[in-house]
């Protein structure tokens, strides 16, 4: 047993890869993270473009595609192979959960991040085009997601809840998959347990936009805040998710089978080296969540992590954290609104970065025929 298995089995906390190459199915690795502990694998733009401009192991697929698909369409066509493979390997995690775990998340275009019609049309296509139970389409959480969100759920369809940074989007979030099941439901649905949600809420990203925020304003008391605020917050927004799925409303959801949406800790791996390595897995374990984890958090866990329930612990403390960010002005709304700007622009880039990538390969590959 590793400790990522001791997290599931001790305190309930489900440990995924955030991170998927074609490599990790033909060379056996997935496999083995499933061994290791791993009970899920997240994806997205940023790790795609890595994956396929790193070396030549979508170059056969590719060449083949280039003769009859756009490059758009042939990125798509090789992101989708390498998500439907990744859920047959996933698979025996998923059947011997119960449905609990075992999923393959594949995320929308980032260009239909602000485009609420193109993002459900997205978001119904792939569960169409990869229809497997184990598959998660990720929504980003903006403004104009919360809609699709809710269609999608509201069709009985499985959702990974992207790009969430701050406490008040997180509660718009639950509302849309609440309201989402209780559509179903009115639609003539008896059994909702098929339905499966994640809310991936950022949490490294946080400490970076707030500690620069801190630093400028440069007073004792705020330096003293620098670290303090990405684990602050997760606590609060994982005791909004007990509250939110609990009571009368909720209730009536779970006697039809509902599951809970589970809160899912993402950019988890430390940015700033003065903070501990584990400081965003240690700090955030606990029962009805996910943590998904790059390849090297994955292992340094698993090397020397604790294997403790801290999610709820010292929350009184976590609330005074943002009740002193506050008063040293520091506005987290804004860090919420700005980091969502920020993310929705990052994977764009990796997305446009990577159709490059692509489109310099099929003038390479055009340049050969002739």
């Amino acid at each position: 047993m590793t400790r990522l298995n001791d997290i599931y089995e001790m305190h309930g906390q489900s440990p995924w890869v955030d991170n998927l190459k074609r490599s990790y199915m033909t060379g056996g690795t997935l496999q083995q993270m499933i061994r290791d502990g791993v009970r899920g694998v997240t994806s997205n733009p940023t790790t795609f473009q890595k994956a396929i401009a790193a070396g030549s192991d979508y170059d056969d697929q590719f060449a083949s595609l280039a003769q009859t698909h756009s490059v758009e369409d042939a990125y798509w066509e090789l992101v989708i192979t390498d998500v439907a493979d990744a859920c047959t390997v996933m698979r025996s995690v998923y059947d011997d959960s119960g449905g609990h775990d075992g999923f393959v998340s594949i995320e929308v275009s980032p260009a239909l991040a602000l485009d609420a019609s193109g993002t459900t049309e997205s978001a119904r296509h792939l569960h169409e085009r990869i229809d497997l139970p184990n598959l998660m389409v990720k929504i980003p959480g903006t403004q104009p997601g919360l809609a699709p969100i809710q269609t999608m759920i509201s069709e009985g369809r499985s959702i990974n809840v992207t790009l969430i940074f701050g406490i008040e989007r997180y509660g718009d979030v639950i509302e849309a998959y609440i309201s989402g099941l209780e559509e179903h439901v009115a639609s003539g649905a008896t059994n909702l347990a098929r339905i499966n949600s994640v809310a991936s809420f950022f949490i490294s990203r946080v400490d970076t936009e707030v500690d620069r925020r801190l630093e400028k304003i440069g007073t004792p008391e705020a330096m003293q805040l620098r670290g303090k605020a990405a684990v602050a917050q997760a606590k609060l927004a994982y005791r909004m998710f007990r509250q939110k799925f609990s009571g009368p409303r909720w209730d009536a959801l779970a006697a039809k089978g509902a599951k809970v949406q589970r809160p899912l800790w993402a950019s988890t791996s430390t940015k700033n080296p003065e903070y501990p390595d584990l400081l965003y897995v240690d700090s955030l374990i606990g029962p009805d969540s996910v943590n998904t984890m790059p390849d090297a958090t994955i292992e340094a866990f698993n090397d020397h992590g604790t294997v403790a329930r801290t999610i709820d612990a010292d929350v009184a403390d976590a609330q005074a954290v943002i009740d002193q960010l506050k008063a040293v002005g520091v506005d987290m709304v804004d860090v919420g609104r700005t980091l969502e700007n920020e993310g929705v622009a990052s994977f764009t880039k990796s997305y446009d970065e990577l159709l490059q990538v692509l489109a310099d390969k099929y003038e390479a590959l055009r340049d050969a025929a002739h």
